[in-house]
C-alpha cells in the first residue's frame, strides 16, 4: 500500500536506497546497461507514496519550466540562463491592485512564526504560514531562528523604505526567483502559499517603523 507523504523517514530511506544503487552501478566497471536514475526515482515516488490532504504527489513531482531548469542545472548556470529565469519570474509578480503594500505587522509576525501549510496533517484549504523564522533572524525578541537567509532585523535601517525598496521587497516575497534564479526561498505569492493580504502583513512586519523589526 502506498505510503502517505507524511512518512518522511521512510521516504528518505527509500531515496537513499536509490542513491546507493546509483553509486554502486556508476562505480562498477561491469555495469553496461544505461539507466536513467532520475526516472527510476520518479517511478519509486509514484509507486510508493500517495497524496494526503494538501500534500499531493502531483505537487511534489510536477515541475514548471523554471523548476525543471533549476533541477537540471543545480550548481552552474550561464548568465543567459540566469537572466532568462529572472526575467520570466519577474513577469509573474502581481503587485497589489489597490497600491497599498503594507498591512498589519502584528499579523505579519504571526504569519512569520507559523510553519503550517501543504503538510499531510493540514486541512485542505487551511491557512498557510510563511515559516520565515526557519531561515531568517527577524526580531530581537525571537531567539530561535535559522540562518540560511540573511538577517531581516533593522530592515529599514539597512535598506531604507522608499518606493524601490518597497516594490523590491514585495517582488522578493511574491517570487524570490525574480531576483535570484533558482533561489531556495519559496515563491510565496506565485505558488499560492500566501495570499495578497498575508504578503501585505509580512511586508508591514519588515517595513512598518512601529514593527519590532525596526525598533
Amino acid at each position: 500500500m502506498p505510503l502517505p507523504l507524511s512518512d518522511k523517514g521512510i521516504l528518505m530511506k527509500k531515496i537513499l536506497i536509490v542513491i546507493m544503487v546509483f553509486a554502486v552501478m556508476t562505480g562498477c566497471a561491469t555495469a553496461t546497461v544505461e539507466t536513467d536514475y532520475g526516472k527510476a526515482m520518479l517511478s519509486l515516488l509514484k509507486s510508493e507514496f500517495t497524496s494526503k490532504g494538501p500534500a499531493t504527489v502531483e505537487r511534489m513531482l510536477n515541475q514548471d519550466e523554471v523548476q525543471k531548469l533549476c533541477s537540471e542545472y543545480p550548481m552552474v548556470r550561464t548568465e543567459e540562463m540566469v537572466s532568462r529565469i529572472q526575467d520570466s519570474q519577474m513577469k509573474t509578480v502581481k503587485f497589489p491592485a489597490d497600491g497599498n503594500y503594507l498591512g498589519d505587522w502584528k499579523k505579519g509576525e504571526i504569519i512569520a512564526q507559523n510553519g503550517r501549510g501543504f503538510q499531510s496533517s493540514d486541512p485542505i484549504g487551511g491557512v498557510n504560514g510563511g515559516n520565515c523564522y526557519a531561515c531568517h533572524n527577524i526580531t530581537k525578541s525571537e531567539i530561535s531562528y535559522g540562518n540560511i537567509g540573511p538577517s531581516l532585523n533593522n530592515y529599514i535601517k539597512l535598506h531604507g523604505a522608499n518606493d524601490l525598496v518597497i516594490k523590491y521587497t514585495w517582488a522578493k516575497i511574491y517570487n524570490s526567483q525574480a531576483y535570484t534564479a533558482c533561489s531556495s526561498m519559496p515563491r510565496f505569492g506565485h505558488s499560492g502559499i500566501l495570499d495578497e493580504q498575508q504578503i501585505k502583513d509580512v511586508m508591514a512586519l519588515l517595513l512598518d517603523p512601529a514593527s519590532p523589526v525596526n525598533r
